[in-house]
């Protein structure tokens, strides 16, 4: 039971995983201070609010004050696009590429494949090792392409 674990934690894919998702986390970290540290402060200064999560419409129905706080969906939109940019130039394109390129590679492997000659057939095999172990030519009398057959 213990072994099975240990091959599945040291199979090449599990670390893989692992290390994804600690790089995923450190960029995650990156998109949130850029996002905070840059593009809020700068939409907010376009709708002149102290920052971008408490930019919002208050709403007042029967003395009870409700903000629609529109900030931190802007927020989370710039979030998502940003990671999806990084994703999409970073790995799919890549990646993408990648399998053109080995595509083109077998699509190019099968084509020279084709082209080649077909090997010969068992029985024409046959018959030149038939001929080399007579010592004959094959146009010699007596083979099996000459004109002359053996005498019974």
């Amino acid at each position: 039971m213990l072994k099975g674990f240990k091959e599945f934690i040291l199979r090449g894919n599990v670390i893989d995983l692992a290390v994804a998702v600690v790089i995923g986390a450190a960029f995650t970290a990156i998109v949130n201070s850029l996002v905070n540290g840059v593009f809020n402060p700068l939409i907010a200064l376009l709708f002149k609010a102290k920052d971008l999560e408490s930019a919002g419409v208050e709403i007042t129905v029967g003395g009870n004050t409700q903000v629609i706080a529109w900030g931190l969906v802007v927020s989370a939109v710039i979030q998502f696009i940003l990671i999806a940019a990084v994703i999409y130039f970073a790995v799919i394109v890549p990646i993408n590429y990648l399998s053109k390129v080995a595509f083109t590679r077998r699509a190019k492997e099968k084509a020279e494949e084709e082209t080649k000659p077909a090997p010969p057939t068992e029985l024409e095999l046959l018959a030149q090792i038939r001929d080399l172990l007579a010592g004959e030519s094959p146009d010699a009398p007596g083979s099996a392409h000459g004109k002359h057959t053996p005498e019974a």
